[in-house]
């Protein structure tokens, strides 16, 4: 960590730009995640919002780039909107509040901090959403608001002075502001594991569903007491040294246990929603979207999206990562709702029994869906169908 915000620091001092960071993170282990633009198109997906907005949305996030960054400015990113709105016969531009909510939102998906236009912003975004009983949260604010060049030249003499912290508040604040993620973007990268280990499991006592931690997955870590015991048999200067040291190991320790916390919490709300999926399979998959799990736990959307990407349940059906039990909604005949991966699977359940040199078209497959209560455009099937990697009918029929 020192030396990623090393680099960092150096090149806040001279010309600005963000450096490479390469942080060791516990919510990282394991799996294989998309890139940042997937990761940020999928949250999309499952945020409610006008088509404008969506429109807007979309090319916020095609100017981020891989460190999470906004590659263009403001103003760039306006007139670029506005010229394809007007490409689309839309002649009534957006104005720079609409441009600048919108990017307010795409700032709450998960990476924290993800759309920021500057290191400063980027760090705020983050410190502005932990929470408000945070240790040396309102200083961290602050330093990193009014003093953070002072910070990346290392002058902590002078830090001191400008902003009035005593050495003591001032180490808790520093290590507050260098647990941050300088490049957020880095925290979603392609890792290709061999294998993953489920973070919960779920399974089936006395027919209701219990969902656990997996013990083989969590790292076990304690505070070594013969050392924690040292702050008192040793000098003034030493024995500072050590309660600080010892206060930051509680800290992760109490951070590590409310990720837990959280991971349970959340993954019992899904398995509580999802019974139809761990009864019956796919097709009983309910839709669900993030804002619904952050609602029910209080928590906020980014921090849903962040326990549910790279970690994985076991079920009898399989392990599956936690995001995979979200899916949009389509309207049913009855008012209802139906999930869009139960859709899917119904769809490769149709073509599984089709008559092989009779493939169902698209349309048929319209049809038949909409003959149990499900109306969706030819189109949808079609988008459908090709995520699953399934050919059209006339291919299907050749290949027969």
């Amino acid at each position: 960590t020192d030396s990623a915000w090393d680099d960092v620091f150096q090149n806040v001092a001279g010309s600005g730009s963000i450096a490479s960071g390469d942080d060791f993170d516990f919510d990282s282990i394991n799996g294989d995640t998309p890139d940042l633009q997937s990761h940020l198109h999928w949250q999309l997906n499952l945020t409610p919002m006008s088509d404008l907005d969506r429109f807007i949305s979309t090319s916020i996030i095609d100017a981020i780039d891989d460190r999470g960054y906004l590659t263009q400015s403001h103003a760039e990113l306006l007139d670029g909107i506005n010229n394809n709105l007007l490409d689309l016969g839309l002649e009534t531009p957006i104005e720079l509040d609409e441009l600048l909510a919108v990017i307010h939102r795409i700032q709450q998906f998960d990476p924290v901090g993800v759309g920021a236009q500057d290191l400063r912003e980027c760090l705020l975004i983050q410190l502005q959403q932990m929470p408000s009983e945070t240790p040396f949260l309102e200083g961290a604010i602050t330093i990193v608001d009014q003093y953070l060049d002072i910070l990346g030249s290392h002058d902590y003499n002078l830090l001191r002075r400008r902003s009035g912290y005593k050495e003591q508040q001032l180490q808790g604040i520093i290590s507050l502001i260098t647990s941050l993620q300088p490049e957020p973007g880095a925290k979603v990268a392609i890792n290709h594991a061999e294998y993953v280990v489920p973070d919960v499991m779920v399974r089936k006592v006395n027919n209701s569903w219990r969902v656990e931690l997996n013990p083989d997955a969590a790292p076990k870590i304690r505070i070594n007491q013969s050392y924690a015991s040292l702050g008192k048999s040793v000098n003034a200067s030493d024995s500072q040294f050590i309660k600080s040291h010892l206060q930051e190991a509680k800290w992760f320790l109490k951070s590590l246990e409310s990720r837990n916390d959280t991971l349970l919490k959340v993954a019992g709300r899904i398995c509580e929603i999802q019974q139809g999926f761990l009864e019956f399979g796919e097709e009983a998959m309910k839709p669900l979207v993030l804002a619904e799990i952050a609602e029910q736990v209080e928590m906020h959307e980014s921090t849903i999206s962040r326990v549910t990407t790279q970690k994985y349940i076991h079920t009898p059906r399989g392990i599956f990562e936690l995001k995979y039990f979200f899916s949009s909604h389509v309207s049913t005949a009855n008012g209802g709702e139906a999930s869009s991966t139960a859709i899917r699977a119904l769809i490769k359940k149709l073509i599984a029994a089709e008559l092989p040199r009779n493939p169902l078209s698209d349309s048929k497959l319209t049809g038949l869906l909409e003959e149990q209560g499900i109306q969706v455009a030819r189109r949808t099937v079609a988008k459908y169908r090709e995520s699953m990697n399934i050919p059209p009918s006339n291919e299907r029929k050749r290949l027969a």
